[in-house]
């Protein structure tokens, strides 16, 4: 799955354009590495978003296609948020 639209669905960024411009601005890491918002999003991927002056880290634990809105924080396990 896409980068952008695994923020989307997991609910870690509510809107797909606003999670596409923090990859394209280099907001978003995945492994360690900058990623575009096409990059694509396994299991076991470890995620790091910059809002602001936070960075959030999580693993991702499963990628869905779609998920209702109890079940999306189930796709991933936060890492740290500082």
């Amino acid at each position: 799955m896409r980068l952008d639209k695994y923020l989307k669905v997991s609910r870690v960024i509510k809107r797909r354009t606003v999670a596409n411009d923090a990859c394209d601005a280099g907001r978003v890491t995945v492994n360690g590495k900058v990623a575009k918002a096409s990059s694509e999003v396994k299991a076991g991927d470890v995620i790091e978003v910059k809002f602001g002056s936070a960075t959030t880290a999580f693993e991702v634990l499963s990628v869905k296609e779609a998920v209702k809105k109890e079940e999306a924080g189930e796709m991933y396990r936060l890492i740290s948020h500082n």
